[in-house]
């Protein structure tokens, strides 16, 4: 197959509002007729001539960026630009060994976000793949299977039950013809379509007369000519969109950047100042220059950017055992931070399996208990609200019978124990009633036996069932909209089986009851008919039917969603629902789900929003909790608009619809059993389990995640600011340095790495869902933080150059001094560490840590411990190891000297103490 390089683009029009003769002229032009397409189709000349023209129907990404391009911009942080500064001063002057160290570290981080980081291109080829197929069309007056990418615009497809739709068609017969578009625009239940020409501002979603690609045809036959192929699709289109949209930064990212640059600006300035003054003060360049990079090797937390990514890494393990899959590190921290949870309805929040809520039979409403398919529930009378014995009500028998015998779908079971659909959802909730009334449905078709049926016909809006009940009588069994029905029968089915005259006001007010609960309602009627009669017309439904009632059905919530639901509200956390299904049956789904937090549920439909100014838009987006029937693009517009709010957005969605909008998130959750290879490949966060609720649980580990990394940047700091403040005093002193480059090197990484990775595996306090989410524009360091690092910082300054001088001083021995401030630093450390923790507090029992058992109770604390017990093993190589000795310029300490180290770090606990109330957790 020929191929153009640059292939040309189909005008955009809104094919849905053509007439279809209008429509294959502007495809092929004024000499091609309706009847002659349908008759004939395309030639193979005119074909191959569209397929150069037009190229082939597969969606087209963007160039991937190369490897190693990807790679050296993981490079791109101020925080690794100072140190890979600090490695070049270091080579600079002849210090390879700590040069190639920091470089090392440099590397290990950029390594491990080039690996972690999700590539758009995953998603574009997911796309691909869900609309590339084999395809019935008509060709030269044949039946023929090509490959979906051989279509050309004007090609007449063939469509039935079970094909996947292979590009945009434009319907030219329909028989029957039902469409599961749920994946491209949320709509829960398969569309019906039908032919004509539409309003242009019809939406998507009620566009009856166009088939798009990678939808499912579920029921009936029909035909169209393709009017939009590839990256032009309703498909493409979204493909374009996921390209389009920006990596966007996260909360962690954003705030660690603006820390990196005020980092990087204090240590500039104090590593200037360092300089200036020892050379007014008269000192050798050189070791003033020596000073100053020393200073700012201790200003830089090298261990800190590894800290960050091993405490993401081990809340990516614990999110996993919690169900919840997280493909970007940065999003563990992100969910954390979430203001606002923007959830699909369909499948995501909802069962996605139809289930009858209510029937209304023999002027008597009965509750449906049980969700989903399977068959486990009870029919309740709705004033006694218990359950009744289906046999003594006729009426109500008669209704499930009717919903049972009139159906063309079967349920049949899978080998997880779920139930498979083979057929309509709606159909399949009414057999589900059937079987929990007590109703079998072979021994009914055995027993009634189909003799003709008319099939359902968006024309008529009904479906009717010709069944043999014995010798001497025959009954037509009818289910359809009640608009439909209601006008066909002159009598009612009393709650005993007697006739009645027909209360058509009191049903119609019983079906507005029901629609206003969001139950899509279905009437249900029978006729008898003589036992010569062995086919069904439509003439025999023009009157004479009797009512038998009505099913009131809906996709239900999951029960643990709404538990769910109300956690994040406690937490602080908005739930907004973004489908595209009806507003009454999202806005019903909402009220059950108390997503408006005790206060009346506000919906938007996508009609209104497109009616909406720019400013207008985001004030409905911020204070709507229901939008529905929204067209991918809206989603998308929506997350934008929450964004601009500086709201934390974490987008949930399983469907093609939804991908722009997770891509667009601060937090994508896609779901890991129903949501197409597209979601996953967008999102951040897959949910393996489908389940709203793990988000919950997510959330709190994302919180837990973040308080650690709090803790680390808390016991890192004071060590950095520590250091530069003994260097610098030093300098303005003119003193001997009392701690090395190379020392501060084993300091901030080999020993803050060791101690500070423990606290990453701390666990959950238990409060954390119990507090609003944090202010996204908040800086990294509260206040309270900083005075934290800072009171620690000085304690650590004089510790270190208190011990120093008075060792030297008493010793003469520079490298026993710089030996002992660093050991009595490292003690000091040991007993911060365990204020930071909650190892002392979970020995005790105390908090969270009440609830475990011993067993338990370890494992929490083992971190710490293991992390506590490694730093002494090396601390005491570090001075006592002749090796060591000579690395790091250190010198080996008697007992005596040890116990001296200890007793002076001892007032750190007085410290610990002050510093946890300045700021408490």
């Amino acid at each position: 197959m020929a191929e153009s390089s640059s292939p040309e683009l189909l005008p955009a029009l809104a094919w849905h509002a053509l007439p279809e003769e209008q429509a294959i002229q502007e495809l092929l032009g004024e000499e091609m007729s309706l009847a002659g397409l349908l008759e004939k189709g395309l030639s193979q000349a005119e074909v191959e001539k569209r397929q150069r023209q037009y190229g082939p129907n597969e969606l087209k990404a963007k160039a991937a960026t190369p490897a190693w391009v990807k790679f050296l911009q993981q490079f791109n942080q101020s925080l690794l630009y100072i140190l890979m500064v600090a490695g070049a001063v270091k080579a600079f002057l002849g210090s390879w060994r700590n040069a190639i160290v920091i470089w090392a570290v440099v590397v290990i981080n950029a390594l491990i976000s080039y690996i972690q980081e999700s590539k758009a291109e995953e998603a574009i080829a997911a796309l691909a793949k869900s609309v590339v197929t084999e395809v019935t069309v008509l060709r030269e007056g044949q039946k023929v299977r090509v490959p979906s990418q051989e279509l050309v615009p004007g090609d007449v497809v063939l469509l039935s039950s079970g094909d996947r739709v292979p590009a945009d068609l434009r319907l030219l017969s329909a028989r029957n013809l039902q469409v599961d578009e749920s994946a491209l625009t949320g709509e829960s239940v398969p569309v019906e379509k039908r032919l004509g020409s539409l309003p242009e501002d019809t939406p998507l979603a009620d566009r009856q007369n166009m088939a798009y690609a990678g939808s499912f045809v579920t029921f009936g036959q029909g035909a169209g000519v393709v009017v939009a192929i590839g990256n032009q699709t309703q498909t493409g289109r979204i493909s374009k969109l996921i390209e389009e949209g920006g990596s966007l930064q996260t909360p962690l990212t954003r705030k660690f950047e603006a820390f990196s640059l005020t980092l990087l600006k204090i240590i500039l300035t104090l590593a200037a100042l360092t300089f200036l003054v020892g050379l007014v003060q008269g000192q050798a360049a050189v070791s003033v220059f020596e000073a100053a990079v020393a200073l700012a090797v201790s200003a830089i937390p090298e261990g800190l950017p590894a800290v960050v990514t091993v405490t993401l890494a081990i809340g990516v393990s614990r999110m996993a055992r919690r169900h919840a899959i997280i493909r970007k590190l940065p999003a563990v921290e992100t969910l954390g931070s979430a203001t606002v949870i923007c959830s699909d309805k369909t499948g995501t929040l909802t069962e996605n399996q139809m289930t009858v809520q209510a029937i209304y039979a023999g002027s008597q409403l009965y509750r449906v208990t049980g969700s989903g398919y399977s068959p486990q529930g009870q029919i309740l009378s709705q004033e006694a609200n218990s359950p009744v014995e289906v046999r003594q009500w006729p009426s109500l028998e008669a209704c499930l019978l009717a919903g049972c015998l009139c159906n063309d779908t079967r349920l049949q079971p899978k080998d997880d124990g779920q139930w498979e659909v083979v057929g309509d959802p709606t159909e399949a909730a009414l057999l589900v009633a059937a079987q929990k009334g007590g109703l079998d449905r072979e021994d009914l078709q055995c027993r009634r036996p189909r003799l003709d049926s008319i099939p359902f016909e968006s024309e008529f809006q009904y479906m009717a069932t010709l069944h043999r009940l014995g010798p001497e009588e025959h009954c037509i069994y009818v289910k359809g909209s009640v608009e439909a029905l209601l006008p066909r029968c002159g009598s009612q089915m009393g709650s005993q089986g007697e006739i009645q005259p027909l209360e058509a006001e009191r049903i119609r007010q019983q079906v507005e009851a029901l629609a206003r609960q969001g139950l899509r309602v279905l009437a249900f009627a029978q006729k008898a008919v003589p036992p010569s009669q062995t086919q069904v017309d439509h003439s025999d439904l023009q009157e004479g039917l009797i009512f038998l009632g009505l099913q009131g059905m809906i996709d239900p919530p999951r029960p643990e969603a709404i538990a769910a639901v109300r956690s994040c509200q406690t937490a602080g956390i908005q739930v907004k629902m973004i489908t595209g299904d009806h507003v009454l049956t999202a806005q019903a789904i909402a009220e059950q789900m108390g997503l408006g937090g005790g206060k009346p549920v506000k919906a938007y439909s996508g009609r209104d929003l497109e009616q909406l100014g720019p400013e207008e838009f985001v004030t409905a987006a911020n204070q709507g909790s229901v939008f529905a029937r929204v067209v991918p693009e809206q989603k998308l517009r929506l997350v934008e608009a929450l964004q601009s709010r500086g709201q934390i957005v974490a987008m949930t969605g399983d469907g093609v619809n939804d991908a722009p909008a997770l891509k667009q998130a601060d937090v994508g959750i896609a779901m890991g059993r129903g949501g197409t290879e597209v979601a996953k490949a967008a999102a951040d966060m897959i949910l393996t389990d489908d389940n709203f609720a793990s988000i919950e649980a997510a959330v709190e580990e994302g919180r837990t995640v973040y308080n650690n990394l709090l803790k680390a940047i808390a016991f890192i700091l004071p060590v950095n600011g520590g250091e530069s403040m003994t260097i610098l005093l030093s300098v303005l002193l003119n003193r001997e340095l009392p701690i090395l480059a190379v020392q501060v090197l084993w300091l901030n990484m080999i020993n803050s790495i060791t101690m500070t990775v423990p606290l990453s595996f701390e666990p959950s306090t238990g409060r954390e869902m119990t507090q609003p989410p944090r202010d996204p524009d908040a800086n990294l360091l509260s206040p309270r933080l900083l005075q934290r690092i800072l009171l620690v910082s000085v304690f650590n300054w004089i510790l270190i150059f208190g011990v120093f001088e008075y060792i030297e001083q008493t010793t003469g021995n520079i490298d026993l001094a710089r030996s002992m401030a660093i050991q009595a630093l490292v003690i000091g450390r040991i007993f911060y560490l365990l204020s930071l923790s909650q190892a002392i507090p979970t020995l005790l029992g105390r908090g969270r840590a009440s609830q475990l058992d011993h067993h338990e109770r370890l494992m929490d604390t083992a971190a710490v411990g293991i992390g506590i017990g490694a730093a002494i093993l090396l601390q005491i190589l570090f001075s006592q190891w002749g090796v060591m000795n000579i690395i790091f310029d250190t010198a080996p300490l008697s007992w005596d000297q040890w116990g001296f180290c200890l007793l002076v770090s001892l007032p750190m606990i007085v410290v610990s103490a002050v510093a946890n109330r300045v700021d408490p957790e």
